[in-house]
């Protein structure tokens, strides 16, 4: 068995005699949490059908969730305050709250992009339609896993990420709204983003926490939760399969309910550490991504990753079984197939979230 193998082997075994039980009890405690969460999905998870603010509104009250989580600024036909005035109104109206965001706030990031003037002007944008529309959080994020790769490292992106931050502060504590950072993407495991967070100032910088993208990040979604839960505001969840290859281990997301996620036990404990953060889907199914960790050059993006936290997102791919990835039936157009499949994917998840784990105030 190779270094790493036995690493591996030991970390698992001595975590799970000290988490199994406090894991048990949390599964046991029944298919609902014991206060009611509020349900919500985020726009992109239908990204293919390219609807606007509006649509997405009347979509969300047809849906009969709680919350509408608006990611990006292109749903927006304009930033003035008449437009966003009706985009609010609609969704009060229809009994819809709303979270908002946008993309990368990293100068440093490759997938930074100018698109909305330099990062702290992009930050104040995206505070200032939260605020118009009655969001309390701003989502916003640092970049990607190739970001690990660069001089510096992770840690000279999160430096830069705290100084927008801190350049806005004033502006995000006088609306009102919570500057939330997602971990996406591979950028930052749960521990990094929480380093971030009280650098910036916990007053006025939370999480969005990304089920999802902790195992891109070589982590369990439950070991995850454990660390980013206490400063959630915001959410991205969706359900992970990962399986083990020759290489390393290969992770696909899904549909709710159909990846090895405990859900149960997951929503359990959401609902104790962040029980006011509404639980929002962003279902991205149906591609394989790999995770060559038995390659040694793998581990030169990761010089600071705790071989505790790992061994939980390796024991998930020991127990794992491969996929094939999706891809649109033979003869259809690709675009609707895609389109068809989001909106599958996305309304069988909340039925999941409804009718197992209890989530929703509406019925």
């Amino acid at each position: 068995m190779s270094g790493l193998g036995r690493t591996t082997t030991m970390m698992t075994r001595r975590h799970f005699v000290a988490t199994g039980a406090a894991l048990g009890a949390a599964a046991l405690a029944g298919a609902a949490p014991a206060r009611k969460l509020k349900l919500g999905f985020d726009n992109f998870s239908i990204r293919a059908l390219g609807w606007k603010a509006g649509e997405l509104v009347d979509y969300a009250a047809k849906q009969k969730v709680d919350f509408l989580f608006m990611s990006d600024l292109n749903v927006y036909a304009s930033f003035e305050a008449a437009h966003l005035s009706e985009i609010k109104k609609k969704a009060d109206d229809l009994g819809i709250a709303l979270h908002v965001g946008s993309v990368s706030i990293c100068p440093t990031s490759g997938t930074f992009k100018n698109t909305w003037g330099t990062a702290e002007e992009h930050l104040r944008l995206i505070i200032k339609v939260a605020k118009a529309l009655g969001s309390p959080v701003a989502r916003c994020f640092l970049g990607n896993g190739a970001d690990r790769q660069k001089p510096g490292g992770i840690e000279a992106h999160i430096a830069e990420v705290v100084k927008v931050c801190k350049a806005v502060r004033s502006e995000a504590v006088d609306a009102g709204v919570k500057i939330a950072i997602e971990n996406h993407a591979g950028d930052m495991q749960a521990w990094e983003l929480v380093g971030l967070i009280e650098e910036a100032g916990k007053d006025c910088v939370g999480a969005t926490i990304d089920s999802g993208n902790a195992t891109w990040a070589l982590e369990d979604p439950l070991a995850n939760l454990e660390i980013l839960g206490p400063y959630a505001v915001s959410s991205g969840i969706r359900d992970s399969a990962v399986w083990e290859s020759p290489t390393g281990a290969v992770v696909q997301w899904t549909a709710m309910g159909e990846g090895q996620v405990d859900w149960k036990a997951y929503m359990a404990r959401f609902a104790e550490l962040c029980p006011n953060t509404p639980v929002q889907l962003e279902i991205i199914s149906g591609f394989n991504r790999p995770f060559d960790y038995l390659k040694p050059e793998f581990w030169t993006a990761w010089p600071k990753a705790r071989a505790s936290e790992f061994a939980r997102f390796a024991a998930m791919a020991k127990a794992g079984k491969p996929r094939d990835p999706w891809k649109p039936p033979a003869g259809e157009d690709r675009k609707k197939a895609e389109q068809a499949y989001q909106l599958a994917e996305l309304e069988k998840s909340l039925r999941y979230c409804r009718e197992v784990l209890g989530l929703g105030s509406k019925t």
